[in-house]
């Protein structure tokens, strides 16, 4: 729905709180299940409002995420039961390996977010990157 996505990709709280009232307006009757999940849970959705714009389009972004759990679900769901945790970590493992090859892209504007990764998350990021 893109009316759905003028919400979360607004630039400000404020704008956010508008696209979701002409949100309401145009689909509150059709859709009222998204609705009352979006108002009831309002607070955990616009937590990244406190972040600059950079973080929260890496946050609200969640396409190679999908794609990746698609990968494991292809590989787990073939078997109800494994024998051991260590079977199932083994296989997850390998599809991860295997998915991985595909991330060959670097993200656009890389850069831009890891600067404001480290002026937000510095104590955290700086262990994650090469020396």
């Amino acid at each position: 729905m893109a009316d759905l996505k003028k919400v979360y990709q607004a630039l400000t709280l404020e704008e956010a709180e508008a696209a979701f009232a002409a949100f309401k307006e145009k689909w509150g009757q059709k859709h009222p299940i998204i609705i009352r999940s979006w108002e009831n849970h309002w607070l955990e959705l616009t937590a990244y409002f406190n972040y600059p714009h950079a973080i929260r389009k890496l946050i609200y972004t969640t396409n190679v995420i999908e794609g990746y759990h698609r990968q494991l679900r292809n590989v787990t769901k073939t078997k109800m039961a494994y024998p051991t945790d260590e079977a199932l970590r083994k296989i997850v493992y390998l599809a991860t390996m295997e998915a991985s090859k595909k991330w060959t892209m670097p993200l656009r504007d890389w850069k831009e977010y890891m600067s404001q990764l480290s002026i937000y998350f510095g104590d955290r990021i700086q262990a994650e990157l090469p020396a």
